[in-house]
């Protein structure tokens, strides 16, 4: 579990970052979980953008990528979410 120190650090670092994955009409599936996974591995700190004509609600699809990748949710801002897991061989972030 993330501190509030540690919330605080990642939002800031991912003010500058873009979202890299989108969330559709057709919601999370497995595939979107694998890729995410793969892409926390080498980034740590990702944002996903969930599109206006998804069915599902945000914090839904947040609790779902965050069982399915074992990721922290850092933040739910506007349709961004934000996802933190650190990784194994690619160590970018050092959590105060």
């Amino acid at each position: 579990m993330l501190t509030g120190k540690q919330k605080r650090f990642l939002r800031s670092h991912a003010n500058q970052i873009k979202p890299i994955f989108q969330v559709g009409k057709t919601g999370v599936n497995d595939n979107m979980i694998e890729q995410i996974n793969d892409a926390l591995e080498k980034r740590e700190l990702i944002k996903v953008s969930v599109l206006n004509n998804c069915l599902e609600d945000k914090t839904d699809i947040s609790e779902q990528l965050s069982a399915g990748t074992g990721a922290h949710v850092v933040q739910i801002i506007g349709n961004n979410i934000v996802l933190y897991k650190e990784s194994i061989e690619n160590k970018q972030l050092v959590l105060p």
